[in-house]
């Protein structure tokens, strides 16, 4: 087998392979080449190429999303590194575990006007949970650099001895960096930066490994909870007559069902969920903003908590938010190991556990349900909601609301479902989801960016298929995802394209106006088709609900290519009729 000849290159590479890093997305370039060369020829590694860092690090960021894994993303020096920025923070905000390995300059190149050379030392050092600079490797005894300010050595013996000692130092500081950079992305759950200076040459191979470096153990361990504080949980909730449980982003299977059947048994507890929380029951309320928007000020006072649970990652919903913000909760409790945002600004508790652990912890203590018609009363004007729901969508014209219950209702059983951000993921919660389809969003940062390049890295690790449903500006926005070679056969994309960014003329602001258009909407007549052809994408296209119908009878059907269904919807009519939506159904 062929290994890189730097020391340092190796030490990264076995590192990784100790630690069960397999997907490795690299990115064109030199400066990494003794990365490149390692990771490729090891067959240990499934590794990607792809030349929009930007567009690889989403990739990563998506394999790691399903995976649960850390993967790593490779880049040469400069500003290739600052590409990976969106898919850091996103990562960040998202506990993805996520290893960033950047080729850097040696420290005697930076700032003195080298090509593709930066401050790469720290540089997402607000986004990170780890960040090393490794220290770059002594060539031999006889070029020892004097920007190391190594003593002057008397003798060649002398020099010798002072290079290899110099040398195992630096090579036991380089060990210590990468295991604790790793760890902490698989313990900590999130991105890490390993930044690694190469000198030149680059290219040169060895045909047996110079160093071998030790991988420390990695131990997961659940931290117990402490006893006082189930206890006090547990007096809270036994006294309160209105609970209510909020869930964010989470992967499927998080919770045992078994906690969720006895939650959904107790007349004193609702349970607020959001299509990427992955959590199922027909005793829960889906759809939150379809039931919180129409409410009356008489009606929140009544309904509002006594107690508030939230777990998961961030919550799509902002109609939950005002409502919750407004009408605080005596206590709000937040259930995760690492951190407790203070969404509601009314944090009275921070249970450091997972939500599973928490549950099994508190649950089985509890020995009566308060009386309580809370659930009752939540019930009664969720059913009047999906009521109205469903009498609105029989007489509104062909829009992004109709084409949302027509494409949601198609997607087959047990696929993996990537949503856009923006306006994509805001009509997906409006609607119930069969409870086989596994849900996933970059709410992290919530941003438009990646979200292409993600869902692709998501469907090449995934055994079930994936169809991705995003707007026009998030997939143009990202199309160089397509710019790959491992997008599967059976991945489906859906693009609704409004001509613009439609959920701008939701918001309050004079919406007919060539600078609201320009600047704001930014409206467009681009189409996907041109993109699909060119990257070998099967393309169709509908302009009303009855061609959609058509064109989904075989979309989701075995193909040699993935496809694309482009659906146009008129941009002026949407608004709308999602504005006059939650008019209705109140």
């Amino acid at each position: 087998m062929i290994y890189p000849k730097i020391p340092l290159a190796q030490t990264v590479i076995q590192l990784c392979k100790e630690k069960k890093i397999k997907h490795i997305v690299i990115s064109p370039g030199s400066r990494n080449a003794p990365l490149t060369i390692g990771f490729t020829n090891d067959p240990y590694f499934l590794c990607y190429s792809i030349v929009d860092e930007r567009s690889a690090a989403f990739f990563a960021l998506g394999i790691a999303q399903k995976l649960q894994q850390p993967t790593a993303v490779v880049c040469t020096s400069g500003s290739a590194l600052l590409n990976y920025y969106p898919a850091i923070a996103e990562a960040y905000y998202s506990d993805i575990p996520l290893v960033v390995l950047s080729a850097d300059r040696p420290k005697h190149l930076i700032g003195i006007g080298d090509g593709q050379t930066i401050n790469q030392k720290n540089v997402f050092e607000n986004h990170i949970l780890f960040s090393s600079h490794l220290k770059l490797d002594i060539k031999d005894e006889n070029n020892i650099p004097e920007h190391e300010e190594l003593p002057i050595m008397k003798n060649i013996e002398d020099k010798l001895e002072r290079f290899l000692g110099f040398q195992k130092d630096i090579q036991t500081h380089n060990e210590i960096e990468i295991n604790e950079a790793i760890n902490n992305a698989i313990i900590n759950k999130g991105p890490v930066h390993i930044n690694i200076p190469f000198d030149e040459p680059l290219y040169e191979t060895v045909e047996k490994l110079t160093v071998k470096p030790k991988a420390t153990e990695i131990t997961l361990k659940e931290k117990p909870i402490d006893p006082y504080i189930i206890q006090s949980c547990l007096e809270d909730w036994n006294s309160a007559a209105k609970k209510m449980i909020l869930v964010g982003v989470c992967n499927p299977n998080e919770v045992e069902q078994k906690w969720l059947n006895e939650l959904a048994e107790d007349n004193s507890v609702i349970v607020f969920t959001e299509a990427t929380s992955n959590l199922h029951h027909n005793s829960f309320f889906p759809s939150i903003d379809q039931i919180i928007a129409p409410l009356s000020k008489e009606e929140q006072k009544q309904l509002k908590p006594d107690i508030l649970i939230t777990f998961g990652g961030l919550i799509v919903s902002k109609k939950i938010k005002t409502f919750l913000r407004k009408y605080q909760p005596k206590q709000h409790w937040h259930i995760d190991k690492k951190l407790a945002n203070d969404t509601f600004f009314c944090l009275t508790n921070h249970v450091e556990a997972a939500p599973n652990q928490f549950f099994e912890a508190l649950l089985p203590k509890i020995t009566h349900y308060v009386k309580s018609n809370y659930r009752d009363i939540w019930a009664s004007v969720k059913q009047k909601r999906l009521e109205k729901h469903k009498q609105y969508l029989k007489q509104i014209p062909f829009s992004d609301l109709s084409v949302f219950e027509t494409l949601l209702q198609s997607i087959p059983k047990n696929y993996i479902f990537q949503v856009g951000n923006s306006s994509a993921i805001r009509y997906v919660q409006l609607f119930n989801l069969n409870k086989t389809i596994e849900v996933y969003c970059n709410r992290g940062t919530s941003g438009i960016d990646g979200s292409l390049s993600t869902a692709i890295g998501c469907a090449v690790v995934s055994k079930s298929p994936t169809v991705f449903i995003t707007g026009d500006l998030s997939f143009f926005y990202d199309s160089n995802g397509l710019w790959n070679n491992y997008i599967p056969k059976n991945f489906r994309i859906i693009v609704v394209n409004n001509q613009g960014g439609g959920i701008f003329r939701i918001l309050p602001g004079n919406k007919n106006s060539d600078n609201f258009d320009t600047y704001f909407e930014t409206t467009h007549n681009l189409t996907a088709k041109h993109l699909c052809k060119m990257y070998h994408v099967e393309y169709l296209s509908a302009n009303t609900v009855l061609q959609i119908k058509n064109k989904l009878q075989t979309f989701y059907n075995d193909s040699e290519n993935p496809k694309l269904l482009e659906i146009f919807t008129p941009r002026i009519l949407n608004d709308d009729i999602l504005l006059e939506y939650f008019n209705f159904i109140a």
